[in-house]
């Protein structure tokens, strides 16, 4: 997980140029990360001459999110701009466009990755669903202590059971996690294009060669070893989404195709 440190200001600055977000709060402490209205509004605005604005009109003017008030359509405008930008200018969510068209059956776990680098309050929720094994339970309790914890005195407690139910049904949606009042750990299987955007999200984040195999997106795909994510790697380069290239112990990624010549240069500011 992204952590504190002294240089935090200027690195989040840097990243947050790519889409990533650091601001307090997040979509969870009142949503989940709206996988069902996410496809539905891609699927409805499909024109690859969008902008944000035109995701927003198609929510909150055109309602085709069928929901029932003014007031309700616009906040899950905001609350689906605070998880995805929507805007395809912004990295994180174009290129999240691209594997989603490419790769529908990865749409929970890109959903997730692209939800997780944007809201810090599902962030905190990571490191306690991943160390548990297939097959645990899991408590809703321990999430809200862990919520208050991490922001002590900042939320109540019907809002710290809130956060803790989205986040719960975040994993759920994502695969993690299945079950209703009781939620039981599960394996997610990843594929290509989630390999993909997992790389390419850590990649943007100025991790290089095969570390890229083991950050905190990568984590997020249940792989047990490095080598099942290089074989999906290895794939999604003979379909030209991304360069892998293994020589020995040598392992080189990188997405020339999917980075625009200003992004480049900010990655060049990084290397």
């Amino acid at each position: 997980m992204i952590t504190a440190t002294k240089d935090r200001p200027t690195r989040h600055s840097k990243l947050a140029r790519f889409g990533f977000s650091f601001e307090k709060g997040g979509a969870h402490t009142a949503r989940t990360m709206m996988l069902e209205e996410l496809d539905t509004l891609l699927l409805t605005v499909s024109s690859t001459d969008v902008t944000r604005a035109d995701y927003v009109r198609a929510i909150a003017q055109d309602n085709c999110l069928k929901k029932r008030s003014g007031k309700t359509r616009s906040l899950t405008a905001r609350h689906l701009v605070d998880l995805y930008s929507l805007d395809p200018a912004t990295t994180v969510f174009r290129v999240l466009l691209y594997f989603w068209k490419r790769d529908p059956s990865a749409k929970p776990l890109l959903s997730l990755l692209c939800a997780y680098a944007r809201d810090p309050i599902l962030r905190v929720s990571a490191p306690y669903i991943l160390h548990f094994s297939e097959g645990n339970k899991l408590k809703r309790q321990d999430l809200e202590d862990i919520y208050e914890e991490q922001f002590p005195e900042r939320f109540s407690k019907s809002t710290l059971k809130s956060i803790a139910q989205n986040v719960g049904s975040t994993w759920t949606k994502s695969g993690h996690l299945s079950g209703r009042a009781q939620k039981i750990r599960h394996k997610v299987e990843p594929t290509i294009g989630a390999v993909s955007y997992a790389l390419f999200l850590g990649y943007l984040a100025g991790t290089r060669g095969e570390a890229l195999f083991s950050t905190e997106y990568a984590k997020l795909l249940d792989c047990t070893s490095n080598g099942a994510m290089m074989e999906l790697a290895s794939q999604a380069s003979q379909r030209g989404w991304l360069v892998f290239k293994r020589v020995s112990n040598v392992v080189d990624v990188s997405f020339p195709n999917l980075l625009t010549a200003e992004e480049l240069g900010w990655i060049r500011e990084q290397d």
